[in-house]
């Protein structure tokens, strides 16, 4: 759819120069303090503002339940937004407390958490960390190999979410049982950030995401933008980059928590395209193109999929919505442009990059994600899918459909005669089905069809937008459903 509106403690501190700073202080004797734990803060920073992420390790045998950590700084560095916990500011002390659904840490597990400041003059770092009202103490368990530092990629999600490939034609778990994804796209994260009002639209917290689940969802669809993902300059800095990539990580860990599948969809990318059906003459990234681009989409997937490689319950959608048939001449030249980019993209006023070059790009950094391919037509036209599949090691590709009451292919017959052949032979999830007339006489009859076909399907979106210009699933973010969504609603329930 087009979318709408190192560790703390007593001892020294060791500076890596740069944008990024991290601090890495040793633990106190078990005497001065009785939680057993260890802090990190590391800092990026952009000259006016920096995002601070802090890190809290329990290093006790027992769960370290309703923590708090403090801190002061020496300058003149202002709270802006924060994410991950309750972020305030009082003067100059900072204080973090946990959000609803990470107030307890195992042992030897950790918690993570960020926020956005503004500041002028000097940016030093703060030299001191309570948790609880003192400083960390006690000692770590011991161990038979040496401590690690905490990584952001390649970590497996919690068991709650299932890890996903393709047998056959069906997406299945690690046990090999076949898995249909029932759920929601949560739109906001591909046009906040580049229009200035912040990282997404509406909450994107734990109770936002068990309302979700109280209709029986096992899915998300995270759309993202390519601009605000690699921090280029057309971006406000504060919605951009590492903080972005932060907040976009931190959602999927959130979901993951609550047993939920992501599917993380780019939908907004970069170059300059004036043809048929354009939505903008804008080079960055603040619409949808018609199809990737190789300045840059390359770069995002290679980083993407870094960040996620080993989390197979995160699926990558790599391109939304790609209409390269308004801009090219024949489907056998939209087909082609659509595997193979580069010069078989002419009438497209960029390069383009092909599904295969970004399925290699995905490929070459190990992550063996499922990985989504949408056709043409906005995603409604699979019918050369098949033929023009690009080549996976990895085996994993699933065929993205789209539907809409207003789509070309919107009848049982071209369910019948286009996506059936498809949904036998590969896992096809629809990531958008929906209608604009704010009811779900469509998208009942639509879902039905796809059950048949053990096909998965996502509805778009929750947001509280008009179910007409959205649409909308909820008018409420506590999961109250619009007319349009009940159906849905409705549907999920009795599916189980």
């Amino acid at each position: 759819m087009r979318s709408g509106p190192a560790l703390l403690g007593a001892v020294t501190a060791l500076a890596v120069v740069g944008a990024t700073t991290a601090f890495t202080l040793g633990t106190p004797s078990p005497a001065s303090a009785a939680t057993a734990c260890e802090v990190g803060y590391t800092v990026n920073d952009w000259g006016s503002g920096f995002t601070a992420n802090l890190s809290l390790k329990n290093l006790g045998t027992a769960p370290l339940s309703g923590w708090r950590i403090s801190y002061a700084y020496t300058g003149n560095q202002q709270l802006q937004q924060g994410w991950n916990g309750t972020w305030t500011q009082s003067g100059k002390t900072v204080t973090l407390t946990p959000a609803t659904w990470n107030g307890t840490i195992a042992p030897n597990a950790s918690v993570t958490a960020g926020a956005n400041f503004g500041y002028s003059g000097a940016n030093a770092a703060p030299t001191s960390f309570s948790v609880n009202g003192e400083p960390c103490g006690g000692t770590q368990p011991p161990t038979t190999t040496p401590t690690t530092p905490t990584t952001t990629t390649s970590t497996p999600p919690p068991s709650g979410a299932p890890q996903l490939h393709v047998s056959g034609n069906r997406l299945a778990d690690a046990a090999g049982t076949p898995v249909t994804l029932r759920g929601v796209n949560r739109s906001g994260g591909e046009f906040a950030c580049v229009q200035g009002n912040g990282l997404f639209d509406g909450p994107m917290d734990a109770a936002s995401v068990a309302a979700i689940k109280s209709w029986h969802a096992n899915v998300v669809r995270v759309p993202f933008n390519e601009d605000c993902w690699l921090g280029l300059s057309d971006v406000d800095p504060r919605y951009a980059g590492a903080t972005y990539r932060a907040a976009i990580k931190s959602y999927v860990d959130l979901l993951h928590d609550n047993g939920l599948v992501a599917i993380l969809d780019l939908h907004w990318t970069h170059g300059v395209y004036t043809g048929n059906s354009s939505a903008c003459s804008d080079v960055n990234a603040t619409c949808q193109k018609p199809m990737t681009d190789t300045e840059h989409s390359v770069d995002l997937w290679t980083s993407v999929a870094t960040t996620f490689k080993g989390d197979n319950a995160t699926i990558l959608d790599l391109f939304n919505e790609p209409y390269l048939d308004r801009a090219v001449s024949g489907s056998a030249q939209a087909w082609t442009c659509w595997r193979d980019g580069g010069s078989a993209c002419s009438g497209i006023g960029y390069p383009v990059a092909g599904m295969q070059t970004l399925v290699n790009a995905v490929r070459a950094t190990g992550a063996t994600n499922v990985i989504m391919l949408g056709g043409l037509a906005y995603s409604n036209d699979l019918t050369g899918w098949l033929q023009y599949k690009p080549s996976d090691p990895a085996g994993n590709l699933a065929a993205s459909w789209h539907s809409y009451n207003f789509n070309t292919c919107s009848s049982s017959s071209c369910w019948d005669s286009q996506l059936a052949p498809v949904a036998a032979a590969v896992p096809l999830v629809a990531g958008e089905i929906g209608e604009n007339d704010c009811a779900s006489g469509y998208v009942t009859g639509l879902m039905d069809w796809l059950d048949r076909h053990q096909a998965s399907y996502l509805g778009w979106t929750w947001n509280t937008w008009n179910c007409s210009t959205g649409p909308a699933l909820i008018s409420a973010y506590d999961g109250t459903p619009t007319a349009f969504g009940a159906g849905i609603r409705a549907h999920f329930l009795a599916a189980g």
